[in-house]
Order: structure tokens, then C-alpha cells, then sequence
């Protein structure tokens, strides 16, 4: 369990929760770096959260903007980035309007599968690729095999009897998050975790949260990128962990 503060006001529950879940996750800043690196300029990260993977690329000396639909995070994301270049925005990755271009976008953590449909989908990847110079190179994450993915978790024992939850306690709450389960629902993947947060007085409260991703394969992220003026430059694995299951990066690039 890590420690962030003393006793206090409770902070923004989608602040800790996102913090709980996701911060610990490293699994895929070593390829967004690589990417970063290649690209030679400013990058755009798309449902960036509290600034997990822009702050790590922006302590290596990248210029990021961050955008994300949850002012709070936002909020957090600014007030972490102190001196470094990085700042975030408040917008909705499938309708947004920037005054910048960038050399590189990407679209960490699954974020074109939690979308409704392909009419959402390619909302995003049109918004993307009007932001990227020419030449420009738009980076999301899926996971491809969403029953090849439920059969991995299912076969991973620390989600069985005796698993350990993430936790942290910040100003005093204490905030446990157990994965419960991770199943397949008609080609979609939903992973349910139980949520647990102790107040400095000890009051216990729970509620069971549950994440949906629909089903996608890369193939389909390249043709619904190709009405956006994207063609597909790659791909790239990202290995799973004991936390996280594995997922494809797929690489597209802004025509002239």
C-alpha cells in the first residue's frame, strides 16, 4: 500500500480511483518513450488521466499536451506537472479543437474500446489526425482477443481466493480496489473490480465497478482510420502482466 499525504478533506474519488488502478502500470511508457522519441515533437495523449504516461514522457524532456473529459483529473494532471512541459485540457476526445498540431498522438490504456460504436470510433480518429502535422503518427492500444483475454486473467492466480487488491491511502482514507472478475458479454470484454474505501474514522463503504470494452481487432482500427486519411504504419505488442492482460498497438500515419 502506498501513502500520499495526512488526515484531511477526501480527495476526488475519480481522482484516487483512476490513481489506484492505473498509476501503477508501466507495462507500455518504455514504447509510447520510443515513440515520443522518434516523432521529435510535441505529443498529444488522448484520455490521459491524471498524466500517468504525458508526465513520464514530459520528465524526459517531451513537450505533451493531455486531454481528457474529467475535469478533475485534469486538474490533478496540472497541478502534478509543476515545472515540466506538459499541460492538459478539459475535451472529449471524440469532438475536440485544439490550436496546435502535433508530431504524435496516442490513445494509452484501451481508450478507442470504450467508445459506443465504429460512429464514435472514427469521431475520435477523425479529431486525431486533424491535429497531427503531415506525416504524423497516431498511436492506440486495444486488445485484440477479448476471449483469448478473459481466459488469461481467468487462468491468473492472484485473482482467485487470496488475491490482493491495489490500495492506497491518501489523507487518511484508505482506497482498495480487488479485481473480481473479467468476462465476456456478446463480444465485449467487462472487468468488474470491488471497491473499498475506509474513512480516517474507520466507516467502511463498498461498491462494485465495472469497466466495458467493446470488441476490436486491429484490422479494424486500420480500415475505419483510412476514412480519417490514416494508413497503418504497424503495429506493436504490449506484453501482459500479472495485472494487466497484453494488448496491440496499432501505428497510423497523417497523409498529405
Amino acid at each position: 500500500m502506498s501513502s500520499a499525504g495526512v488526515t484531511g478533506p477526501q480527495p476526488s474519488a475519480a481522482v484516487v480511483w483512476h490513481d489506484v488502478e492505473c498509476g501503477a502500470y508501466a507495462a507500455d511508457l518504455a514504447l509510447w518513450e520510443e515513440l515520443a522519441e522518434s516523432a521529435g515533437g510535441p505529443v498529444l495523449d488522448l484520455g490521459c488521466g491524471t498524466g500517468r504516461v504525458a508526465l513520464h514522457l514530459a520528465a524526459r524532456g517531451h513537450r505533451v499536451h493531455g486531454l481528457d473529459v474529467d475535469p478533475e483529473m485534469v486538474a490533478a494532471f496540472n497541478e502534478r506537472s509543476g515545472e515540466l512541459p506538459a499541460q492538459a485540457g478539459v475535451g472529449d476526445a471524440r469532438n475536440f479543437e485544439l490550436r496546435a498540431e502535433f508530431c504524435l498522438a496516442i490513445a494509452p490504456m484501451q481508450l478507442l474500446q470504450l467508445f459506443a460504436g465504429d460512429g464514435e470510433r472514427t469521431a475520435c480518429l477523425s479529431c486525431a489526425a486533424s491535429h497531427l502535422r503531415t506525416g504524423g503518427t497516431l498511436a492506440v492500444a486495444i486488445v485484440e482477443d477479448v476471449l483469448g483475454a478473459e481466459s488469461e486473467i481467468a487462468g491468473d492466480s492472484r485473482r482467485g481466493p487470496g488475491a490482493m487488491p491495489d490500495a492506497r491511502e491518501v489523507c487518511g482514507w484508505v482506497y482498495s480496489s480487488l479485481p473480481l472478475e473479467t468476462v465476456v458479454d456478446g463480444g465485449e470484454m467487462v472487468v468488474r473490480r470491488l471497491r473499498q474505501t475506509v474513512a480516517p474514522d474507520g466507516e467502511l463503504s463498498d461498491e462494485v465497478d465495472e469497466v466495458w470494452l467493446r470488441g476490436l481487432d486491429a484490422a479494424a482500427v486500420e480500415a475505419e482510420a483510412a476514412a480519417a486519411g490514416l494508413r497503418p504504419v504497424g503495429r506493436r505488442a504490449i506484453g501482459a502482466t500479472p495485472d494487466h492482460v497484453g494488448s496491440t498497438v496499432v501505428l497510423l500515419e497523417r497523409e498529405a
